[in-house]
């Protein structure tokens, strides 16, 4: 036992040990309710009938027309107190992305809109990951797409088993 205690200690994963099982689930349930992933949001999107929330991009109007999802509505961040109400119904959630995982505009957008009382919740990948997977995107220019970077999303098949 005492080698067993020693070994975990030594261990950088298990050094400080894992959430019992109860506060796991309430953490990944929390979780689960303030993101949404980039390939939910493609599906719920291209499914017929309206998808029950409206996608906003945080982002300067230069990064907006560099590239954006389809239907998105654009809001920079620093705009959002001002302008949430004339642009977003309330009864609607929104769903914030920015520009990928080393960003928090997402973060910081969701955080203005929930202080506004909005529901939201924020894309995890942000554009850089709309993109890396494939999903096609607007610019100043017209739509683009690019081919999936096998990193992100699966060679053969439009599910990656999640």
């Amino acid at each position: 036992m005492t080698s067993q205690l020693t070994a975990s200690a030594a261990n950088p994963v298990l050094r400080v040990p894992p959430a019992s099982p109860a506060a796991a689930a309430a953490y990944f349930g929390a979780s689960l309710a303030f993101h949404a992933d980039v390939s939910d949001i493609a599906a719920a999107l291209a499914a017929d009938g309206d998808p029950g929330f409206v996608v906003l991009d945080s982002r300067s109007t230069a990064s907006w027309d560099q590239g954006h999802i389809p239907g998105a509505v654009h809001l920079p961040t620093a705009l959002i107190a001002e302008q949430a109400r004339d642009l977003l119904d309330p009864a609607v959630p929104v769903v914030t992305y920015c520009w990928g995982p080393g960003c928090n505009g997402a973060t910081r957008a969701a955080l203005a809109l929930a202080e506004l009382g909005y529901q939201v919740k924020e894309m995890l990948g942000g554009f850089e990951y709309w993109a890396r997977e494939g999903f096609e995107f607007e610019t100043w220019q017209g739509r683009e797409g690019r081919t999936a970077d096998p990193l992100t999303a699966p060679v053969d098949s439009d599910d990656c088993g999640c």
